[in-house]
């Protein structure tokens, strides 16, 4: 495919109050990557209309994601309108890469939600949802499809308040319903816009409202008013005084009740007919945040470990976070950095405050998806990609070397699958190590492990699409040949009381021996706290030195589990008294003792194994209803609810991970093919004993 000729960012410098860093989120299928293809046509980044179908979408670019019409990896553009900077990025809306919604959010300020007309809030909705809530980035929700059959505003409306938590601000009124859906009534304006087809919806008219919409357009509009109203003291006093305020007055309030996230503006339209997208990108405008309204950054000064903050502005000290890395074929290694304050250079260097290491800046990235324009500096407020970086990895936060700052981490789920790979060749053996070092370093929901007693290399993700993808970019990008085993549950195991335990490794030779000595105590955490380590030693009884080898010792016997060689969790180990020696003491020593004493500790701490459940959401026509729960029911499933949506039922259920092996087929045929379902990643649950045993015996 011939490159795309790259559009020069013009104006670069606008003022910051003029920049909107969004993303654009959504369930899988719900249309967001065909919203930003519309979004850059409209706004003039691109001057054709990428197509899904056709293979043709700037956003989506790899060759994985045009053959399965999805997107799997975030990808970042920047355009303009009306005077205003648009820095975008287009997430994936598949659960098994979740990964790339969150560090995206991390670092975005604002966010369009795009949702099926017709389906409403659908699970992948809340789960990204959820994790805008986390990183609080107000929101503006896009109904989109509201051409296809059984799309419904108001049902969406009511999904988003009751699914959601949200509470809407319902900015338009559609003309017309599925297939003579034409466009909307603007609310605040009282505008009615119709889009015309022959122009790709580049142009609108703007009509009478139709006299059968009259009567609701007001209804609707006083109940809008009021809504915005109710979130400021001054608009209140006015309405319940009868007195209509301004449209400015109106927007203004708006404006400050999105980004105190207290409403949520929701607009309609259909992105692929092209109509309604430019009524959106007025909204981002109006009530989205510039990188000026949010708070400054908060953070930890590494020197004094106390709490510091960077005001959002070119003027403070130069502060970013290292959000994604992304190895690209021509140049090497892309470290995409969102700029929060100050400015970087390229040719100069920056300070990595979380590692505590420079880093040079060799050259500088402005992105549109894969296609790179190259710049000499960069300021606060822009995402950028950086070539030259060495040791700097996702969550890293980059600073002024004089005046270092770490953000927060961003965090990311466990994953729940696993499989074994082997090079075909003795030539992809090396090879394969590299590609797989490499995946890892980008995408931080992929491990990779080695397992010295079969000689594997077993791969983690999370899901089977994950891990295909995966395989597939690495046969394709480095070239490397390999078999693959069936995919695995990723159990892990936990204890279940408090025991103690002690590991004594004494070795006497010729000269200096090896002597490490050390007792700990085992206590179980809730399910999900993960791993602490407490230091109680009083009095010296261990030298200081020796006490991050025991801890280190500790957490590599925890990796190998203990009753079925999966990794140990939820659980703290307190190191509260050993001996040391003089001479023959060393963190080897140390080290050795403390694996010792956490596997004699387990022993007697009742070990269990744990299983990742699933949420699934199985949507089926009502006659197959009876005949999907009977089955789901036999899989140890826990049902949760259902919903009805028009002749269907959702039904919604907790199943283990181990008994969905091939549940698409089974789906198929228990419906006929016409029921869908959906999965993601709960929590980890306890195996039942029966079941237990069958797993110990098969890894014994």
């Amino acid at each position: 495919m011939a490159a795309q000729a790259v559009t020069l960012t013009e104006n670069r410098d606008v003022p910051l109050e003029k920049v909107r860093n969004i993303g654009i989120i959504a369930h899988i299928d719900a249309g967001k990557t065909t919203t930003t293809e519309r979004i850059l046509y409209y706004t003039g980044r691109s001057y054709k209309i990428g197509d899904i179908d056709e293979g043709t979408t700037v956003m989506d670019w790899m060759d994985q994601e045009r053959e399965r019409g999805i997107t799997i990896v975030s990808a970042a553009t920047t355009t303009f309108w009306n005077g205003y900077r648009f820095n975008i990025i287009d997430t994936p809306g598949h659960v098994d890469f979740t990964a790339e919604v969150e560090r995206s959010l991390r670092v975005l300020d604002g966010g369009i939600t795009v949702l099926d007309g017709e389906e409403g809030v659908q699970s992948q909705s809340e789960t990204v949802w959820r994790q805008a809530d986390k990183y609080k980035v107000p929101r503006i929700c896009f109904v989109n499809k509201m051409d296809k059959i059984g799309a419904d505003l108001d049902t969406t409306v009511a999904s988003i308040e009751d699914r959601l938590g949200a509470r809407t601000a319902v900015m338009v009124v559609p003309i017309g319903r599925e297939s003579l859906y034409k466009g909307n009534v603007d609310l605040l304006s009282r505008k009615a816009l119709v889009w015309h087809s022959d122009d790709l919806g580049a142009t609108f008219d703007v009509i009478e409202i139709p006299e059968e919409l009259k009567k609701l357009v007001e209804e609707r509009r006083h109940k809008l008013v009021e809504r915005i109203s109710e979130t400021d003291d001054v608009l209140i006093e006015k309405f319940l005084g009868g007195v209509e305020p301004t449209i400015d007055e109106l927007k203004g309030a708006l404006r400050k009740a999105v980004i105190e996230y207290k409403l949520v503006p929701v607009y309609a339209g259909t992105s692929l007919r092209n109509k309604g997208v430019q009524p959106l990108l007025d909204a981002v405008v109006d009530y989205l945040p510039s990188p000026l309204d949010m708070p400054d950054v908060p953070g930890i000064d590494p020197k004094t470990n106390e709490p510091a903050t960077r005001k959002r502005t070119t003027e403070d000290y130069f502060t970013g976070l290292a959000f994604k890395i992304q190895i690209d074929p021509h140049v090497g290694k892309l470290t995409y950095v969102r700029i929060y304050s100050g400015k970087i250079e390229s040719g100069s260097y920056a300070y990595n405050s979380s590692k505590g290491i420079k880093e040079h800046i060799g050259r500088l990235l402005l992105m549109h998806a894969n296609q790179r324009e190259e710049i000499k500096e960069a300021f606060a407020g822009e995402i950028v990609a950086v070539v030259g970086f060495k040791d700097t990895i996702t969550g890293d936060t980059i600073a002024d070397a004089d005046h270092p700052i770490i953000l927060e981490q961003i965090t990311f789920p466990e994953p729940v699958i696993s499989l074994a790979i082997e090079p075909k060749t003795k030539n992809d053996q090396e090879k394969m190590g590299y590609a797989l070092q490499r995946l890892a370093e980008e995408d931080p929901t992929f491990k990779v492990k080695s397992n010295h007693e079969t000689n594997q290399t077993i791969i983690w993700g999370m899901g089977e699409l994950h891990l295909d993808v995966l395989v597939d970019r690495m046969k394709r990008e480095f070239k490397v040949e390999a078999n693959v085993g069936a995919p695995q549950v990723a159990y892990k195991e936990t204890i279940t009381r408090t025991a103690e335990g002690e590991g004594k490794y004494i070795k006497q030779t010729g000269g200096h021996g090896q002597y490490g000595h050390c007792w700990v105590r085992v206590d179980p955490k809730a399910r999900g706290e993960g791993f602490e380590f407490i230091d109680e030693i009083k009095g010296g009884t261990i030298p200081r030195e020796f006490i991050k080898p025991v801890e280190k010792g500790v957490t590599e016997a925890m990796e190998n589990g203990c009753i079925a060689g999966y990794p140990l969790v939820d659980m703290s180990v307190a190191l509260y008294d050993g001996t040391y020696h003089d001479v023959d003491s060393s963190e080897l020593s140390f080290k050795i003792a403390g694996s010792m004493a956490l596997q004699a500790a387990v022993k007697q701490a009742g070990v269990t194994i744990l299983e990742p459940i699933m949420k699934v959401e199985v949507t089926t026509p009502d006659e197959y209803m009876g005949d999907v729960i009977g089955d789901l029911s036999s899989k140890r499933a826990q049902i949760m609810g259902t919903q009805k949506r028009g002749n269907t039922t959702i039904i919604i259920a907790q199943v283990p991970l181990a008994e969905l092996s091939g549940y698409a087929t089974t789906l198929r045929s228990l419906s006929k093919g016409r029921a869908s379902y959906y999965m993601e990643p709960s929590h980890y649950e306890e195996v039942p004993k029966n079941i237990q045993e069958k797993i110990i015996a098969k890894k014994a």
